[in-house]
């Protein structure tokens, strides 16, 4: 009774897009199971696992075909889309099991197909034998064949929206949805504030190299700090000119910038090869002429201040 069920359903066409995800997830799986599968072989000598590393793989391949395709007409993918493959061979509307034929050629086409590529290659790409070299050119040939022959039917499943891949055009298995699709409701407040979003992030991305960061950190310090000019006697000067105005430190290579306050040369010269129109964080003024300090103070006349 179930199959007669089974048959009797409609078939609803799958779109190419759905078709396109079944696939990309079937890729994403066999990556998965393959990494989980190397793991274990961690622990071992390294490259034990290359020696049947095809056997391995077609092992993995076969568990996966005999609790999907075999048992429920479907690959994991196709599944988590309420997807599955149906008979085409008898051009009905109803829906129609895959035969044992058609999933035993399934397995021999993909699972058999990977392995006899990846085992060829092993096996006659050191063989300097005339009688390897035309084998293998064969191989390369057929390969050359099947991968114009994907790419061709890849082109006439973007018209018709029939068949994704070549296996399944050849065994005339299609896919159609499991249930009947009703129609979606869809909300776009949550795209609409993801684009609002992305567009602010991209619009600020635009504006920071515009703004001059270092220049208004300059400008916020000077506003800050108290404006104090430093007097002209001697006393005073040695007080002012013994830090640098930027770093803080005992000036290395004293240089002024036309002010009364002195800095390193590294200092002032990095930053005004960063800002031309640099200004001095404790009084505001331009840079007019980086010179060096004329006057000379000794080292020893500071620290007796």
């Amino acid at each position: 009774m179930a199959s007669r069920d089974d048959d009797s359903k409609k078939v609803t066409p799958v779109l190419r897009v759905s078709q396109l995800d079944a696939l990309e997830l079937n890729k994403a799986l066999e990556q998965l199971v393959w990494s989980q599968c190397t793991r274990c072989f961690h622990g071992f000598k390294p490259g034990l696992l290359a020696h049947f590393e095809p056997e391995v793989k077609a092992f993995l391949w076969l568990f996966l075909w005999r609790f999907t395709i075999y048992s429920k007409n479907a690959t994991v993918g196709q599944a988590i889309l309420n997807i599955q493959y149906s008979n085409d061979l008898s051009q009905v509307d109803t829906y129609q099991t895959l035969s044992k034929q058609q999933k035993l050629w399934y397995l021999i086409c993909t699972t058999g197909g990977k392995w006899v590529e990846e085992r060829c290659y092993d096996l006659f790409s050191n063989r300097p034998l005339e009688s390897f070299q035309k084998t293998k050119y064969f191989i390369n040939l057929v390969v050359g064949f099947l991968k114009l022959g994907e790419l061709l039917n890849f082109l006439i499943f973007l018209q018709k929206g029939k068949f994704a891949t070549l296996t399944e055009r050849i065994l005339r298995i299609r896919s159609v949805f499991c249930q009947p699709q009703g129609v979606r409701h869809i909300g776009f407040e949550y795209m609409n504030r993801e684009l609002l979003w992305h567009g602010f992030a991209e619009f600020l991305i635009f504006l920071l190299p515009l703004i001059n960061i270092q220049k208004l950190k300059l400008r916020v310090a000077s506003w800050s700090l108290p404006v104090a000019g430093c007097a002209r006697n001697e006393n005073t000067s040695v007080i002012c000119y013994k830090e640098c105005s930027l770093c803080g430190e005992w000036p290395t290579m004293p240089h002024t910038i036309g002010c009364s306050h002195v800095f390193c040369y590294y200092c002032i010269k990095s930053n005004y090869l960063l800002d031309m129109y640099f200004t001095c964080p404790k009084c505001g003024i331009e840079v007019q002429d980086l010179q060096p300090l004329k006057y000379k103070i000794e080292m020893e006349e500071v620290h007796t201040q």
